[in-house]
């Protein structure tokens, strides 16, 4: 009955064709909008490493994609010579100076993987830093804040050595400027876990210490690694720390998060 009227109604048979072919090219537009939105949600995904993390400790550090997420894994083994190696390895570096914890790098794993996204948040959001590992360094150690324990790093200044690092119940760590990789200079310190670079007190585009970084030692110029393009990035701010004659690598906020 209902494909009789149909057909002995020319009009409604036309209209119930524009009907059809309208629902059907919305259709086909919905399609190509979620595969158009899917193509887009692909193209956020990074396909490779940024350039920096070339700079990374290849002995010490292995760096993958997986998905929007870098993962890092490393030893935790520093490249560089320092007491805290001990007698009997190769890269001992005698520091009478320094007052030393009782652990040594070899007494205990290194290890410790971190998670960080390929393409830091920066929205405006800020998180303070926590105890502990905030970041990890080029040469496969770890960079720890201004903090040490319960209170300021003041208390633990005397057992850092050359290099501003020292090992407590914890691992290796840089609490201030690492010397064996950036000593006033442009060059990489490592990567937070906000997934922002760290650099030294100097500006790699101008070859001097920035004087446009906001509260976390940061801003948005070039470097040595981003082909010309600019983005946002730590450095060291250039302000001593206390009595150490030195820098604090990095006490926060994060702005990545």
């Amino acid at each position: 009955m209902k494909k009789y009227s149909i057909m002995k109604q020319p009009g409604q048979l036309t209209f119930i064709l524009i009907v059809t072919a309208v629902a059907f090219l919305a259709c086909s537009n919905d399609a190509t909008d979620d595969l158009s939105t899917d193509e887009e949600a692909e193209d956020d995904t990074p396909t490779e490493l940024h350039a920096a993390f070339e700079a990374f400790n290849a002995d010490a550090v292995t760096i993958f994609l997986d998905g929007s997420d870098v993962v890092i894994e490393t030893t935790g083994l520093p490249d560089h010579e320092t007491v805290y190696w001990g007698e009997d390895s190769d890269l001992y570096k005698e520091e009478p100076e320094v007052r030393l914890t009782p652990t040594r790098i070899t007494d205990r794993n290194q290890a410790a993987t971190i998670t960080v996204d390929a393409s830091p948040d920066l929205t405006g959001n800020t998180v303070s830093t926590e105890l502990g590992i905030i970041g990890i360094a080029v040469s496969g150690s770890y960079i720890f804040n201004d903090q040490e324990g319960n209170g300021a790093l003041d208390q633990a200044a005397g057992s850092l050595d050359w290099t501003g690092a020292h090992i407590g119940p914890s691992v290796y760590h840089y609490h201030l400027e690492p010397k064996a990789f950036t000593d006033d200079d442009a060059e990489l310190v490592g990567i937070l876990l906000d997934g922002v670079f760290l650099y030294g007190r100097k500006c790699n585009s101008t070859g001097t210490y920035p004087t446009d970084l906001d509260s976390s030692g940061g801003h948005t110029h070039a470097t040595q690694y981003s082909d010309g393009e600019e983005e946002y990035h730590y450095h060291i701010i250039n302000e001593l720390y206390s009595t150490t004659g030195s820098y604090i690598a990095f006490a926060g906020p994060f702005q990545g998060y």
